[in-house]
């Protein structure tokens, strides 16, 4: 890719810039390389919103959790009725915090 040396003059309506802007902030990008990315007909997404990188993590950490308790029953050749409540109550928290995201 070479240096960029040329622009382009382009009039908006003020709520077109606004929109332009607002779509640019989402994206966390500035506008310039917003609209190169628009140009070269790359799919502009949103940014997730901050409650989604805190859902990743509580469902790694219950992942987690739920693979020691599998490691145990493994390891024991049996699983008890509490581990089977705790693995309940884990897949319950996990959808739980899927409702709050949306």
């Amino acid at each position: 890719m070479g240096e960029r040396v040329c622009s382009v003059i382009v009039r908006l309506t003020e709520n077109e810039k606004i929109l332009l802007q607002k779509k640019a902030k989402l994206s966390s990008m500035k506008m310039e390389p917003f609209i190169r990315k628009l140009i070269a007909e790359t799919e502009v997404k949103a940014r997730p919103p901050g409650e989604y990188v805190q859902l990743v993590r509580e469902i790694n950490h219950i992942g987690n959790n739920i693979n020691q308790i599998a490691h145990i029953a493994n390891a024991t050749r049996g699983i008890s009725q509490e581990q089977i409540d705790m693995v309940k109550k884990l897949q319950n928290d996990i959808v739980k915090l899927m409702r709050g995201l949306s």
